[in-house]
């Protein structure tokens, strides 16, 4: 009996990693981008447009954050890649911004479709607006960036995008019972990520 409960939350625990890895929001605006622009554009500009949608969104965020936690653990401090506490959070989210921010104008200067350019631009506002709540209080980036994504393949593609809609449930599940969010922080994250790429789609379309 005790080693079936063991193996059960040995699972449950492995499963819950698992989940949290790839909700992690520069690895998800990837496939997310992909398949926007694949339904949106012609082959060749497909291929430039979600390029620089992965660099801006994605690549160069992954790589300062992998960076910044390599020169962390250089000066004595272990990090993992969710930067649990809140006061750890300010530098890189500083920079992911200013990241979505350049993104936002490519994709605006080179006319990629209206829709792509304001997924990276509430990539940008809303990673901002958490910016300025994290100074004070830690909220959930995951669930965030799971569902303002949602929101948007919602938008471009449908009913049948609340597929994707359906895995908000699990990443909150996952951050809090991984402990590293409360049940709060996580709704409050899910709800703003809502609010606010629904508001600016309503504004900008």
């Amino acid at each position: 009996m005790i080693d079936h409960f063991k193996m059960t939350e040995d699972f449950k625990k492995d499963f819950a990693h698992l989940i949290s890895s790839a909700a992690y929001a520069p690895l998800i605006s990837v496939p997310v981008f992909a398949l926007i622009n694949y339904f949106l554009l012609s082959f060749h500009d497909f291929i430039i447009i979600t390029i620089i949608c992965a660099v801006f969104a994605g690549l160069i965020p992954i790589l300062f954050v992998i960076g910044w936690l390599q020169r962390k653990k250089k000066n004595g401090k272990e990090i993992d890649m969710d930067i649990p506490e809140r006061t750890d959070r300010h530098l890189p989210l500083i920079f992911v911004i200013i990241s979505y921010l350049i993104g936002t104008i490519v994709l605006y200067t080179l006319n990629a479709p209206a829709i792509t350019t304001i997924l990276m631009l509430c990539y940008f506002s809303n990673t901002l607006i958490v910016f300025f709540i994290n100074l004070y209080w830690k909220i959930s980036l995951h669930a965030m960036g799971v569902a303002g994504p949602a929101v948007v393949l919602i938008y471009v593609f449908g009913p049948i995008a609340t597929l994707f809609a359906a895995i908000i449930p699990l990443v909150m599940w996952s951050r809090v019972y991984l402990e590293k969010h409360t049940s709060f922080q996580v709704l409050m994250g899910t709800i703003l990520g809502i609010l606010s790429t629904t508001v600016q789609i309503y504004l900008l379309i």
